[in-house]
């Protein structure tokens, strides 16, 4: 039976909580644009449990309305130590906003699914006013919104530059990535009574100094200075040029300290902590989350995000993969860290006394399911690495891509005898199970054998993204031809099983080097598959991406060469409506589209009978 939390079981979110907690004074207070769910996948939750295990008093004021007499801002007074800041685990444009620009109807992370609860660029709206309020407390940003604006960024919904978000928002200070070990020693600084100026050694912070950059924060790290942010918005270049620096230095080991001028100040972004261990890793996802939506919430109706995964687990974080479009890297790192088996097994255990549970495990994954206890063999090696992929252009021969452990949890998992079924919501790195010599074999075939019989619940997500290799390669994807060879496994050990599943492949239109020509040969191509594909989207330029600097400058930031981009709506538009070739509506345009570009060859193949 699911266990019965009372109000004070959750972190408080008023001040008749505060006061139920037994608190006259609150040490930290976190603004969210998401509704409060103490879940270890929740963002502002995982920041406030882990402050709370530090014996700090911690409030969250989730989704405050920022149009009204600002109460909700006020209504808990100012901390002790600082205020922190999130737009919630979304970006706050990307959760608003289509590809196309067009305002979105739901929103993931408010109960009912309901739009309009948070303002566009939610972290400076939030931080903007509580300066105005309390312009002596400490705000601290956080989150994927604040950590893809560290530095000078293309903005896709107003298609501009823009500055470090400090200089937009009058923040104090910025922790990017998954901020663990720097908020709790910002905390423990603090709270020793270090002014905040004097806190800027503290390692994944960002922050803003008028003063030259050569008196500011840890004056013994190595130094990248970069392009200025006026110098990027004079020269498109440059943006591009800088981009390939912030990259490399985001995936080091061992990073230098990046610098970039705004204006009369600079902007100081320290190196990284280094990865989390198994045990501080364990040590996150193990405190006292209640796994639920906040109580408030019960009449207003379900939260779709928390929907989702409320039956999953996360087993490992951060991604080798280094796709071009993918913001993961930028936030969470290349290097996987990895919780321990029994921290899982013990998290399934809690999964499984919800009272609402069915026997069904949704997701044993992370940003790629299938990276789990990978990384280099010789970490020498990886030290000195600036490769923003391991996988590609080939798999990296000090790459252990070794799925045991993988494979061995998920029969554990399977063999707990309140789990009828764990399936893998998370899509699946095919191309790490196939070898040099194109072949799944040895400790990859088992896993596909235990993934496919086991773990699919009539129907794995993969993502090859488009067909054309040109396009792949700007992608930083594999080779299409691989999706063959993973897909004749698939297709035998379903033959061997007795069981009909399906692929569910992901692609993408309008990425930097895709034509309408490209997207054609896609649709051809997969309607020889048998595909009608549904698990589509155009391309939406996220800051700090490969992609959205060649979408911006039109070159590739590391060979500068140019890149054709589809930029204009109707542009776009051409290249999504090859996904859906097979609709009536958008037969007559297709084939002009294509005698157009004298290729009656896809004519034949998509439409003759």
């Amino acid at each position: 039976m699911n266990k019965t939390y009372q109000l004070t079981d959750f972190l408080p979110t008023t001040l008749k909580e505060v006061q139920l907690h037994g608190w006259d004074e609150l040490d930290v207070i976190l603004f969210s644009g998401d509704a409060y769910v103490d879940h270890p996948a929740f963002g502002a939750a995982v920041i406030g449990r882990i402050l709370e295990a530090e014996g700090l008093r911690v409030a969250i004021v989730p989704q405050p309305n920022w149009k009204d007499d600002l109460r909700d801002f006020k209504k808990l007074g100012k901390p002790r130590l600082f205020f922190g800041v999130t737009s919630g685990n979304m970006d706050s444009m990307v959760n608003h906003y289509t590809a196309n620009r067009r305002l979105r109807s739901d929103d993931a992370y408010t109960p009912g699914g309901i739009a309009g609860f948070r303002p566009d660029n939610a972290t400076i709206v939030y931080t903007q006013i509580l300066k105005k309020l309390f312009p002596d407390t400490p705000v601290v940003l956080g989150g994927i919104e604040a950590s893809l604006r560290r530095l000078t960024y293309y903005d896709y919904w107003e298609d501009r530059l823009r500055p470090c978000i400090l200089a937009d928002s009058k923040a104090d200070l910025l922790v990017y990535g998954n901020g663990e070990n720097a908020v709790i020693e910002i905390a423990r600084l603090l709270a020793k009574g270090v002014e905040f100026p004097q806190i800027q050694t503290v390692p994944q912070t960002v922050f803003l100094v008028d003063e030259d950059e050569k008196t500011a924060g840890n004056k013994s790290l190595e130094t990248r200075l970069l392009h200025s942010h006026e110098e990027c918005l004079a020269d498109k270049i440059k943006f591009a040029e800088n981009f390939k620096h912030i990259e490399i230095q985001s995936n080091k080991l061992h990073a230098k300290r990046l610098i970039q001028k705004v204006q009369n100040k600079s902007i100081i972004v320290n190196p990284p902590y280094s990865k989390l261990s198994e045990k501080e890793a364990d040590k996150v996802y193990d405190l006292p989350y209640t796994r639920l939506p906040h109580p408030k919430y019960e009449k207003r109706g379900k939260i779709p995000a928390y929907e989702m995964i409320k039956f999953s687990v996360n087993t490992h974080r951060g991604c080798f993969g280094g796709c071009s479009f993918c913001t993961i890297s930028a936030h969470q790192g290349k290097f996987v860290i990895n919780r321990s088996e029994k921290s899982i097994l013990n998290e399934v255990d809690e999964i499984t006394k919800m009272s609402d549970f069915k026997g069904h495990i949704t997701d044993l994954g992370g940003p790629s399911a299938n990276m789990y206890r990978m990384q280099g063999h010789d970490l020498s090696i990886c030290e000195t690495c600036e490769r923003p992929s391991c996988i590609f252009p080939k798999i990296c021969k000090n790459l252990n891509t070794n799925h045991d452990a993988l494979t061995d949890l998920y029969q554990k998992v399977r063999k707990n005898p309140l789990v009828k079924m764990a399936t893998i919501g998370s899509g699946i790195r095919y191309d790490l199970l196939i070898d040099a010599e194109n072949q799944i074999k040895g400790d990859k075939l088992r896993y596909a054998e235990e993934l496919i019989k086991y773990h699919v619940s009539g129907r794995l997500k993969i993502a090859p993204e488009h067909t054309a290799e040109r396009v792949l390669k700007t992608m930083r994807k594999p080779s299409f031809k691989l999706f063959y060879i993973f897909k004749k496994v698939f297709d035998k050990i379903n033959i061997e099983n007795g069981t009909k599943q399906q692929l569910i492949p992901y692609f993408i239109s309008s990425h930097p080097g895709s034509t309408d020509e490209d997207m054609a040969e896609l649709a051809a191509e997969t309607k020889a598959l048998n595909f009608r594909l549904e698990q589509i989207q155009d391309l939406t330029p996220t800051p700090l991406t490969a992609s959205s600097v060649m979408y911006y400058s039109g070159v590739h930031p590391y060979t500068l060469e140019k890149v054709y981009t589809a930029r204009t709506k109707e542009e776009k538009l051409s290249q999504h409506m090859f996904f859906f070739w097979y609709k009536s509506e958008f037969r007559n345009q297709i084939m002009k589209k294509l005698q157009a570009l004298n290729r009656k060859d896809i004519i034949a193949k998509l439409f003759s009978k």
